[in-house]
């Protein structure tokens, strides 16, 4: 199908719009003009071309201290690596900002965007959860500063969001010793998760789970170690079922409390010797 005049004229003024743009910004780059250069840093990033703005800002930032529009210009800077998903360095950049100007307008939200990008950054449970922690440190940090925030309903969301990161990150790691039958360390780091998160979504999971553990380590056990640990197996039934009467793995239970009792009658107490 041929291509109609109007198309091509289009095209070819299209063309040389986008090449005059772009020689325009060359030009800027290359200024030394820094009120120049600031006025079209401002004008790009109202226009929300972050990345133009960001570029010229950068290489302002040296050049405007002492200056008015410093402050603006380092806020704005930080604010374009965030619009980019530059989450390191918008945290970086933003942490700076508050630092250098801990009295600006634009100190709030600057505390609040520097939070949102470690929130932002912070990466799924299966991972380190460093990241994670350094986030949740500077949203207490916000929300003590600025207690009657705007923000501080969205900041406590992601506060709760990472809370919940951590709890499964908790779990999944107690769980993973169980998966690979370390009973005794299953045991220690389900009792930890229990107490850490006593109304987790995983806590009946984790009560069955550290239940099946220890009935397990005390099958596993020396003789002389075995009676001590089937008890504890009676004591974390008697909990599990005091706590979910209507579990699904009541059955389970039962049972392992039932054999339990049956070695506890037929082992004699005998003296500690050293563990298994």
């Amino acid at each position: 199908m041929p291509i109609s005049r109007l198309t091509v004229l289009f095209l070819l003024v299209s063309t040389l719009i986008l090449g005059s743009c772009s020689s325009g910004y060359q030009r800027l780059l290359k200024s030394t003009d820094v009120n120049k250069k600031y006025e079209a840093a401002v004008k790009y990033y109202d226009k929300g071309d972050f990345f133009r703005a960001g570029t010229l800002l950068e290489d302002l930032i040296p050049l405007l201290k002492g200056r008015p529009e410093a402050e603006k210009a380092q806020f704005y800077f930080a604010n374009t690596n965030y619009k980019q998903r530059n989450y390191v360095l918008s945290a970086f950049y933003f942490k700076s900002f508050t630092d250098t100007y801990p009295n600006s307008e634009y100190a709030e939200e600057a505390s609040f965007l520097h939070a949102k990008s470690l929130f932002l950054d912070s990466p799924g449970y299966e991972l380190d959860q460093t990241n994670t922690i350094s986030a949740l440190e500077s949203i207490q940090d916000f929300l003590n500063r600025y207690a009657d925030s705007k923000f501080k309903a969205e900041t406590e969301n992601m506060s709760q969001e990472l809370q919940k990161k951590l709890e499964n990150k908790a779990f999944e790691s107690a769980r993973l010793y169980y998966q690979l039958r370390y009973n005794q360390a299953a045991v220690v780091a389900l009792t930890n998760f229990q107490l850490q998160y006593p109304a987790s979504a995983f806590a009946e999971q984790a009560a069955f789970l550290r239940l099946t553990a220890q009935y397990a380590w005390a099958q596993e056990s020396i003789e002389s170690k075995q009676r001590e640990r089937f008890l504890e197996s009676v004591n974390f039934y008697q909990q599990f079922i005091d706590a979910y009467p209507k579990s699904k793995n009541l059955k389970a239970a039962q049972d392992m409390y039932d054999v339990s009792q049956a070695e506890i009658v037929k082992l004699k107490a005998v003296p500690t010797a050293a563990s298994n």
